[in-house]
């Protein structure tokens, strides 16, 4: 979900220049996680906010990911997976989201998790640790932190997975 179909780096950011009053950059280096953009006096914030009820359920859905998922649901059986449980208020969070905002996909094809150990044809992620022992395809979805990753079929929008997979 998260930086798929769920952009999760807005509102980080959002919520760490209304605590801060200065302006996190945004040219976010390749590779590198959002947090570890924070100054280092304050590097742990991001964790208190992605673990403070509510912080995923008012996310921005990705440009054309609702769309192009429920064109695939025309052609395939489609799961939303998410390791929800590494975030314990996400749970509630995410599933009204997915409610309010995919509201085409039914409670049985969502699933919540640790690990995506999922046995599907194709898995689109922006986490390459969810892509190890995956046997079917995997596609990169890109985030800044998986820019400097070559080793995986990439794509960068829902339109270019529309593209290969309709």
């Amino acid at each position: 979900m998260d930086e798929v179909i769920a952009d999760v780096i807005p509102k980080f950011l959002k919520l760490y220049n209304r605590d801060f009053g200065t302006p996190l950059d945004l040219a976010i280096e390749a590779g590198n996680e959002v947090f570890k953009q924070i100054p280092q006096d304050v590097n742990q914030k991001w964790l208190e906010y992605i673990n403070e009820q509510g912080f995923f359920r008012d996310l921005e859905v990705v440009q054309d990911s609702q769309r192009v998922i429920k064109a695939l649901q025309e052609k395939y059986d489609v799961y939303i997976v998410s390791a929800a449980m590494e975030f314990r208020n996400s749970l509630v969070d995410k599933y009204d989201w997915l409610a309010d905002h995919f509201p085409f996909i039914d409670w049985q094809h969502i699933m919540f998790c640790g690990n995506k150990i999922v046995e599907v044809d194709v898995l689109i992620d922006d986490r390459i640790k969810n892509f190890v022992n995956f046997k079917g395809r995997p596609l990169l979805y890109t985030s800044p932190h998986n820019l400097l990753i070559t080793e995986y079929e990439r794509v960068n929008s829902w339109e270019e997975i529309a593209g290969l997979l309709l």
